[in-house]
């Protein structure tokens, strides 16, 4: 068994992204050892796309243009609310954490992720084009 440990390496701001989006790219280089990127899928409880899934799917699109590395979907249901019970867990507010809500919530991603290879022969989400031929 692998002792592979998810931890966030940086945070990209939407903002960010939206004033220079060429940031994407040297946000990629910047990790050369790249295997794999997941990107949270945002669905609605009942698993259907939302405003927000659009948006995640247009990202993936915008860094697949700028990287060979593979991208990946993953349904991110649930993951903010696990971070605010582990942030109630350690005793601070929502307030007090808000800035590090997201990091914990793309940490749970990840975590899913390995769970789904480790316990699997899957690969876990969708990739680009399997997300298309699905939701087209």
């Amino acid at each position: 068994m692998h002792g592979i440990l998810a931890s966030p390496l940086a945070t990209l701001a939407r903002s960010d992204y939206e004033a220079n989006p060429d940031i994407l790219f040297t946000f990629v280089e910047d990790f050369q050892d790249l295997l794999e990127i997941y990107i949270g899928l945002p669905l609605n409880l009942q698993g259907c796309s939302t405003s927000s899934t659009e948006d995640a799917v247009e990202f993936a699109q915008s860094l697949s243009a700028t990287t060979n590395v593979p991208i990946r979907l993953v349904d991110e249901r649930m993951t903010t609310a696990i971070s605010n019970q582990q942030i109630r867990e350690l005793g601070k507010s929502q307030k007090e954490a808000r800035s590090t809500i997201d990091q914990m919530a793309a940490v749970a991603i990840l975590e899913y992720a390995f769970q789904i290879e480790r316990n699997s022969t899957k690969f876990p989400g969708l990739s680009l084009e399997e997300w298309r031929s699905q939701n087209d």
